[in-house]
Formats: C-alpha cells, sequence, structure tokens
C-alpha cells in the first residue's frame, strides 16, 4: 500500500474511529457541518473573533469552542428540530463536553486547526443539553370569549 493512501483524510478518520469509540462517523461529520453552518448563517459569531492573519490567508474565520457549541445547537434545531438530543445522543453526544472531544480528535489527526489560546475544556459545560434543542416560539395570547 502506497505511503499516500496510509496518510490520507480517509484512512486516518478510519483509524480515529477504531481508537475512540465512543463517537460514530455521522458526530464528526455534524461537527464539520456546523462549523460551515457557523460561517455560513451566523456571522455574529465569527465576525467578534475575525484574526488578521486568517483573513489574509484566506482561512476561514476562527471561532470559539463556546461558539461552536452554539452553533452545533442551531444547526442541530435546523435539521432535527425536537429530535435534535436524541439523534445527537445516537452518534455518542451527550453533553457539549462531547463537542469538544470530537473536535480535539479531529484537531489531532489534522482534520481542524486550533489557535494558540483554544482549550479543550472550551467546550465544557457551555450549557445542558435538556432542552437546549426546542426550537423557540410563542404563542399569542388569547382572550377567551366565554369570560366576557
Amino acid at each position: 500500500m502506497s505511503n499516500e493512501l496510509t496518510n490520507s483524510p480517509l484512512q486516518a478518520m478510519r483509524k480515529l474511529l477504531k481508537e475512540d469509540a465512543r463517537y460514530k462517523y455521522e458526530a464528526y461529520q455534524f461537527i464539520r457541518e456546523a462549523l460551515q453552518f457557523a460561517h455560513e448563517h451566523l456571522p455574529e459569531l465569527t465576525q467578534a473573533t475575525v484574526a488578521a492573519e486568517s483573513i489574509s490567508k484566506g482561512r476561514p474565520k476562527h471561532i470559539t469552542g463556546q461558539q461552536l457549541c452554539e452553533a452545533c445547537r442551531q444547526y442541530a434545531i435546523d435539521q432535527y428540530g425536537y429530535l435534535g438530543s436524541m439523534v445527537l445522543g445516537s452518534w455518542g453526544i451527550k453533553s457539549t463536553s462531547d463537542f469538544g472531544e470530537i473536535v480535539y480528535n479531529l484537531i489531532r489527526i489534522e482534520q481542524m486547526r486550533k489557535s494558540e489560546s483554544d482549550r479543550r475544556e472550551d467546550f465544557d459545560d457551555v450549557y445542558p443539553f435538556d432542552g437546549a434543542f426546542e426550537p423557540e416560539f410563542s404563542l399569542p395570547k388569547v382572550v377567551d370569549d366565554l369570560e366576557c
């Protein structure tokens, strides 16, 4: 087998999934998609942390661990609605700490980058999963005609 194939991103991901069976492949794909979602749909998250170096090198804007957790929450609501927590749970994601574990696994296999100030702990306890994936809505108050 050629060295090129053994060091490919696909091979690195296969090896990662064997080494750390806590998360399914879909969990890693979800993190990548949530990051893309943040850059495309949540400019308020990315504008605050734009690094001049990233822009000059043509790299995507950097977001913090807390910002990625919020992007994951909003992306899960967008994609799965009320089932967000259940879907993520089926992939092994039970807390925001799991987002951090996945991100740092991807960093380890060089499929994501981090800044010098990023820490794995940035993902811990960002929000509780209970109720975090329920879309927000409110119903207008209805006046009961029978009470008049």
